[in-house]
């Protein structure tokens, strides 16, 4: 086969491509011309489709097949056995019908949690939660590892989340009228190069320079000196201490009487009882800008200016998702929307509050003004649900408590696990507690493209194919696009569409029908087009027909440009009142505090971290790693790409370390060194690197897990993968949110023989079918 570059347009998580092909595979990939600043991460497309890790065919675990569904601590490190597509599908539906017929629907935790389309009817999660409805519901999960616990108390404050991000102030408002942006967790443009449902432009970086070229000035609050691109201010305060800075902003407010208390008055609720705890009232600890330049480690100095200069300029005031990825994780947006309602600029344009810039390449973007075409799910009867943060918490514990938003919660007894897209062996934390909780069910149940770790960790693994090999459609609601989403080559080896996989098991189980609705993928694709149509038509829109769409490769909508985030809510807070139970910002939470949570009160709070650089853990763990996202990949996929491989030291994650740090353990740059704590270790590369603290050290999360003795639950990670260091803990009672971010470690350099990477190889597959 030679190679042809289409002329129509595919589209990632990363951005629109048009590809070359040849023998199969993609061999470039030729980012859109109306992207202002294509995503490298594009380069780990070329050599994905035929890469080694892809699974070939149906396969069973050894120990499943020939002992029967149950427990098992082989997980992981079984050998498989290929079996035919027939073989798969009646084993898939016969311990369906064994697990609903003796369990019960709620048995099954339909558990998919992921990244793995931007196709709207392609989406894996979209169609496993379809077909578990179909079959009378499953256990399911709430929000997200991302937003854990912002999803959980921003509605308490602000009455929503997801406003926030897709309604939150756009990138050309901030550029034309913020004169001061003060970015907690700074705007890392490495993240703005993805979006669900994909992207067809990447503006960040632009209009941080347009608004350094209008004058304006950005302050970046974060330990990496690179969490801001450009010309900016850097205040680099200990990790975690975060919401201490922002309570000594807040006191130099109140005392120095800069703060807005008209708006205050008229927009908000419960400021006196938080300002009584600001000053000290309450606990007998003002939070003085002396008291959080000791928590921080910054100069008081420092603060103090900082508060005054916000006070005197429009202010917009960011954090970043990352801050709320940690024990407390609800106190930073808590505390952050709380700061920005002193200043009293929430409302105006290039003012107030704005969370999740440099998170993803969604906050600043302009939201389309219609419903997207998305695949109906159906009714899922199953009352039972998690925070999608407690997997391991609740197959370890069947029938144990837990509280959550107000409520007291049973965990179920899951027996099994029903997983398609994703990869929580990036997501999750404590990987060998993770491991101990995958041996637990009878049956887990893998729908993958390739080999990942949670791959070999499945009993029945199901070969997907990727997006690159079959057709659908693209949009999101914060791009203008709606894209066809053309198939670049054939299907790999013996994989399948998850929708032709879930049809065939649907058609054994008898519910077929309410699967399919009689439609095969081409026609639903069709059907939601239609669907979509309706959408802009009812609004006067005309659009083209479906096969002129096709043809022509995408449609623009219009979009919502000049948003001001709460600017309707500030215009006429009466006509247009929050969904609070105030109907105002709710600084003050007469619901929360009446949960009675002693790790979560009514109000913005500092709690002391657990794993922090001021805390007695330090004194045997001195070193303060942050497991941020990568820049070379979104998440783990894709990570045997040239991208990704380009950045690995001696095939290992690569570990930044300040110099300092690295002399005093004898590491030079491209070392290989352990990473460990008392949970467990792994090898990563270093880098030196002066743009951070001297006792904070950074490993992106991402690598594949690979374990040098995939028996060993506690095995060293010899690929550099962060979670086997992280802690399993929820962020508070409130929310159960990850708390992946911050983690204290040791670090060494490895003078041993390097073992070699093992992450991106098959499993020993043997052909055959059950013993006899």
């Amino acid at each position: 086969m030679g190679s042809d570059v289409r002329a129509a347009q595919h589209m990632a998580h990363w951005g629109m491509f048009r590809a070359s092909v040849s023998g199969g595979d993609v061999t470039e990939v030729h980012p859109d011309a109306g992207d202002e600043n294509p995503s490298q991460v594009l380069g780990n497309v070329p050599g994905s489709v035929r890469h080694r890790s892809r699974i070939a065919g149906p396969a069973v675990r050894r120990g499943w097949l020939e002992n029967g569904p149950g427990p098992s601590d082989r997980r992981g490190s079984d050998e498989f056995v290929a079996v035919s597509w027939d073989e798969l599908t009646s084993l898939l539906a016969t311990e369906l019908r064994r697990v609903v017929d003796r369990y019960g629907n709620e048995a099954i935790y339909g558990g998919s949690y992921g990244w793995a389309s931007a196709g709207r009817f392609h989406h894996a999660q979209s169609q496993v939660h379809r077909f578990l409805n179909c079959l009378g519901g499953y256990t399911r999960s709430v929000n997200s590892y991302s937003t854990g616990a912002t999803s959980v108390v921003m509605p308490h404050v602000v009455g929503a989340h997801w406003k926030l991000f897709s309604r939150s102030t756009s990138w050309d408002v901030i550029a034309e009228n913020t004169d001061l942006l003060v970015a907690f967790g700074g705007v890392p443009v490495k993240n703005t190069s993805i979006n669900h449902g994909g992207t067809s432009n990447h503006p960040t970086e632009g209009a941080l320079a347009a608004l350094r070229a209008r004058g304006g000035r950005i302050v970046t609050i974060s330990p990496l000196r690179d969490d801001m691109t450009g010309e900016a201010t850097w205040i680099a305060p200990i990790p975690g201490s975060d919401v201490a800075v922002m309570l000594g902003l807040a006191h130099v407010l109140v005392t120095e009487n800069l703060h807005d208390t008209a708006f205050l008055d008229k927009y908000c609720t419960g400021y006196d009882t938080f300002e009584r705890y600001l000053l000290g009232h309450t606990d007998g600890t003002p939070k003085t800008a002396a008291w959080a330049a000791q928590m921080s480690g910054l100069a008081e100095d420092t603060i103090a200016e900082l508060a005054r200069e916000m006070a005197s300029r429009r202010t917009l005031v960011t954090v970043t998702w990352s801050l709320q990825r940690v024990k407390s994780g609800e106190q930073a947006p808590w505390m952050g929307l709380t700061l920005a309602s002193m200043l009293g600029q929430i409302g105006i344009p290039g003012g107030g509050f704005g969370h999740g810039y440099g998170s993803m390449n969604e906050p600043g973007l302009a939201p389309v003004p219609y419903p997207l075409p998305t695949l109906p799910q159906g009714h899922n009867p199953v009352t039972t649900f998690i925070p999608v943060a407690a997997i391991s918490d609740m197959l370890l514990n069947p029938g144990a408590e837990f509280d959550y938003n107000g409520d007291r919660m049973v965990y179920p007894d899951i027996r099994l696990v029903h997983w398609a897209g994703g990869n929580p062996f990036h997501h999750h934390q404590d990987l060998g507690r993770l491991r101990r909780a995958f041996a637990r069910p009878d049956t887990v149940v893998v729908h993958d493209p390739y080999w990942t770790p949670m791959a070999k960790h499945a009993d029945i693994v199901v070969p997907s194919t990727t997006s690159l090999e079959r057709s659908d459609i693209s949009c999101t609601r914060n791009d203008p696009l709606l894209v066809a989403m053309h198939p670049a080559v054939p299907r790999f080896a013996n994989s399948r569409d998850d929708y032709d996989t879930f049809a065939a098991v649907a058609e054994k189980l008898g519910i077929a029908q309410e699967f399919t609705e009689g439609r095969t993928s081409d026609e639903w694709l069709r059907h939601l087009y239609r669907q979509w149509q309706g959408f802009l038509e009812s609004s006067s829109v005309a659009t083209p027909a479906f096969d002129d769409f096709w043809h022509d490769g995408s449609f623009r909508m219009a979009t919502e440009d000049g948003l001001t985030l709460l600017e309707d809510y500030r215009r006429d807070p009466v006509a247009a009142p929050l969904r609070t139970p105030s109907g105002r910002i709710e600084i003050f939470s007469d619901v929360v505090d009446g949960y009675g949570y002693d790790d979560c009160a009514g109000h913005p709070t500092w709690y002391e971290p657990e794993e922090w650089l001021r805390g007695a853990r330090a004194e045997t763990f001195p070193l303060h790693l942050i497991a941020n996202q990568p820049r070379t990949r979104l998440h783990s996929q894709l990570d045997h790409g040239a991208t990704s491989q380009a950045s690995k030291i001696q095939g290992r994650e690569p570990i930044r370390l300040h110099p300092t740090a690295a002399t005093a353990r004898g590491i030079a740059d491209g070392d290989v060194v352990r990473v460990f704590n008392d949970r467990g270790s792994c090898l990563a590369g270093a880098v030196l690197d002066d743009g951070m603290l001297d006792r904070v050290v950074q490993l992106s999360t991402g690598a594949w897990y690979d374990p040098e003795d995939p028996s060993d639950v506690g095995s060293m990670c010899k690929h550099g993968n962060p979670n086997v260091l992280t802690a399993d803990v929820g962020a508070s009672s409130l929310s159960q949110g990850c708390t992946g971010q911050h983690v204290l470690v040791q670090i060494e350099r490895y003078d041993g023989e390097l073992p070699p990477i093992t992450a991106f190889d098959p499993p020993t597959l043997v052909t055959g079918t059950r013993s006899e």
